[in-house]
C-alpha cells in the first residue's frame, strides 16, 4: 500500500487489509514515495478513524518506497495516479511494472480513481479514505483470499 507520505492513506489500506487478513498469513506493508514522514507513525486522525472501525495502526511507521519492495511482495497498491507514476519509475523491468496497480481500480476497473488525501481536510475526509478502502480490501480479499 503506497501514498505519499505514508501516514494517512496507506497506513489505513495497511491496517484494514492486515485486519481482513489475518487468518490468511498475508504480509501487509505500507509505503510513501517521500521519506518526509519517514519513522513517524500514522496521522492521529487516520488511527482515529481506524480504531472507530476497531482496526489497530497504531504500530505501523512510516518508511520510504524502495525497489526491493518489488522483490518483496507480489502486489504493489498504488492510491493515486502521482504515487502510482512515481513507482513505476522505480521498477526495474515491464514483469515488476505489472505488480503495480490503483487500489480503486478493483471496485471501478479501469475507471483509474484516485483515494482522496485527507491530509488537508477534515474528518469527514478520513470518513470517506476509510469506507472507499475498505471497499477495495474487500475485493483485493475475495480475488486473492
Amino acid at each position: 500500500m503506497v501514498c505519499l507520505g505514508n501516514i494517512c492513506r496507506s497506513p489505513l489500506a495497511h491496517g484494514i487489509l492486515r485486519a481482513k487478513t489475518k487468518e490468511l498469513g498475508w504480509e501487509i506493508d505500507s509505503a510513501g514515495t517521500s521519506a518526509f514522514h519517514a519513522g513517524e507513525g500514522p496521522d492521529p486522525r487516520s488511527v482515529a478513524i481506524a480504531r472507530r472501525y476497531n482496526v489497530n495502526i497504531r504500530d505501523l511507521e512510516s518508511r520510504q518506497f524502495d525497489p526491493i519492495d518489488f522483490e518483496n511482495f507480489d502486489l504493489i497498491y498504488a492510491m493515486d495516479q502521482s504515487n502510482y507514476d512515481n513507482i513505476l519509475k522505480l521498477a526495474p523491468n515491464d514483469e515488476t511494472k505489472q505488480k503495480v496497480k490503483l487500489i480503486l481500480n478493483e471496485i471501478t476497473p479501469g475507471e483509474n480513481n484516485e483515494v482522496p488525501d485527507p491530509y488537508y481536510g477534515g474528518e469527514h475526509g478520513f470518513e470517506i479514505v476509510y469506507q472507499m478502502l475498505n471497499e477495495a480490501t474487500d475485493k483485493i480479499v475475495e480475488k486473492y483470499g
